[in-house]
């Protein structure tokens, strides 16, 4: 079954942002993890507050997903994670397929 990272972000630092993201992809890629959203125009349409940058990534299982997680691969893009932004991160299983 997929599971989905989520994730909203806050930029600090643009440099390190995009370090940040240029490790990750390939990490994410590299556990089986492909975007399905990255930074797109969000709409509000019901409660609060305003979204922030969000992306949303997919694996094809939750445990998958906690392998990247926990990799040094991904190690290595939290190390600028930590000045380049703020984020609320979740982990989502999918639907079981019918």
């Amino acid at each position: 079954m997929s599971a989905y990272v989520i994730s909203e972000v806050d930029v600090k630092d643009a440099a390190g942002f995009e370090a940040y993201r240029t490790i990750a992809a390939k990490a994410i890629a590299q556990y089986g993890g492909r975007y399905l959203v990255r930074g797109g125009a969000a709409e509000l349409v019901e409660g609060g507050p305003p979204p922030k940058n969000i992306i949303v990534v997919e694996f094809p299982s939750m445990s998958r997903l906690r392998e990247w997680y926990g990799s040094p691969e991904y190690a290595e893009a939290l190390k600028h994670r930590r000045t380049a932004l703020d984020r609320r991160l979740m982990f989502v299983e999918g639907v079981p397929p019918s």
